[in-house]
């Protein structure tokens, strides 16, 4: 995407509040805000074990990044993006969220990596007033909000939920399948939680028990132990609350057992990277997903042109995962358009819940905020691995 941002603006760095309807205070920051620049932060795992995301992701912001610079910035401001590695612990990600706010004196977070590290740090930036933005995390409370805690306005999702997504994805699969015998693996922490969470609340809607449940921890390699015991427990549907290496082994798994059994990942199985690595042990793999993942040789008009340009800025091919990060970006700076000249956290947050919708060039369903809801959609794909690509299966569910 190549739109222009133009103008001039000028903004104080400061520290204001705001009246809220039930007379509560919002703090805000307007720190990063100066005459020609915008500063913002992330921290993404660039050299722990979903890396694969983290790279791409940090890779998608900067070539947006420099996309809105090279066409005039946001009202005349370049944004400058500073990037921390949490290595995916929720530890290094405090740490980073502190520098970022004491050092670099960032305006917003932006796209910051993964739930336990997202909530890990999410407070610090509650209390400092700086907006939480879009994280690479779609578990409930980077959206969920209570109106008696003026803080908690600061977080925005544009991400499909894995509560909402599992559900629209398991109930598509449940009624047109034919399952009797559902079963989950999930990572241990706020991801996974989540999963089990849309996993229980649509059978209970269903009135269907699980025929097993069980779990990893985080960064775990070995997955016979939970397979074996799905197996063992007859399941003829198996959820994945993973990520991409996860996602591999208990496939790869279940083929060593000689377990045929249908798959149904989480969104954040629908990357390039799980056929591409999995090979023939992810074949058939099912995915809740929000979005087409486009491929070079069928992609047209701009997302041909932004596919070729990635390439050439990154010398690898573009995935799911920098699509994501690019889009973090890029609705940053559309509201940050929208919010004006005189750019504060109370307008750029004034301008989030205008309820002003974002389009993106890769056929996402629109991103629209408002002052009660901080979720931007929860239209679900459902998406399969075949001949070693994604390929659409059922678009437009909902739970």
């Amino acid at each position: 995407m190549s739109k222009s941002f133009w103008a001039f603006g000028l903004a104080a760095s400061a520290v204001v509040l705001i009246c809220l309807p039930a007379a509560a205070q919002t703090k805000f920051t307007n720190e990063g805000i100066s005459a020609g620049e915008i500063v913002i932060g992330t921290h993404q795992d660039l050299s722990g074990p979903i890396k694969g995301w983290g790279v791409p992701v940090a890779n998608g912001m900067k070539m947006a990044v420099e996309e809105i610079n090279a066409a005039g910035g946001v009202n005349g401001r370049k944004i400058r993006l500073v990037v921390e590695d949490s290595g995916y612990d929720p530890k290094k990600a405090v740490l980073a969220s502190q520098k970022l706010i004491e050092r670099d004196k960032v305006f917003a977070m932006v796209g910051a990596m993964g739930s336990p590290t997202v909530l890990a740090a999410q407070d610090i930036l509650f209390d400092a007033g700086v907006l939480q933005l879009f994280p690479l995390s779609a578990a409930e409370f980077t959206f969920k909000f209570d109106p008696a805690k003026p803080q908690e306005r600061l977080k925005f999702s544009n991400l499909l939920p894995y509560v909402e997504s599992t559900r629209a994805a398991l109930k598509y699969m449940m009624e047109s399948k034919n399952f009797q015998k559902p079963c989950i693996m999930h990572q241990d922490d706020e991801y996974g939680k989540n999963v089990l969470d849309g996993f229980n609340r649509q059978l209970a809607t269903m009135k269907v028990q699980p025929a097993s449940i069980t779990s990893y921890k985080r960064g775990a390699s070995d997955f016979s132990a939970q397979v074996a015991k799905m197996k063992s427990d007859g399941c003829d549907l198996v959820v994945l609350g993973t990520v991409i290496r996860e996602t591999i082994g208990a496939m790869t798994e279940a083929k060593k057992l000689g377990w045929d059994v249908t798959f149904l990942g989480a969104t954040p199985t629908n990357v390039l990277e799980v056929p591409a690595l999995g090979k023939d042990a992810v074949e058939g793999l099912y995915a809740a997903s929000q979005f087409e993942i486009p491929y070079e040789d069928s992609a047209k008009g701009p997302v041909k042109d932004w596919l070729a340009n990635y390439k050439k800025m990154f010398n690898s091919d573009a995935n799911t995962q920098a699509i994501i990060g690019y889009n973090t970006v890029m609705t940053f700076a559309f509201y940050a358009q929208k919010a004006g000249k005189d750019l504060t956290g109370q307008t750029m947050l004034d301008s989030l819940e205008s309820g002003e919708k974002f389009l993106d060039i890769f056929n996402s369903p629109p991103t629209r905020f408002t002052k009660t809801d901080h979720l931007a959609n929860t239209i679900t794909q459902v998406q399969q691995v075949k001949g070693g690509r994604w390929v659409l299966v059922k678009d437009n569910l909902m739970f």
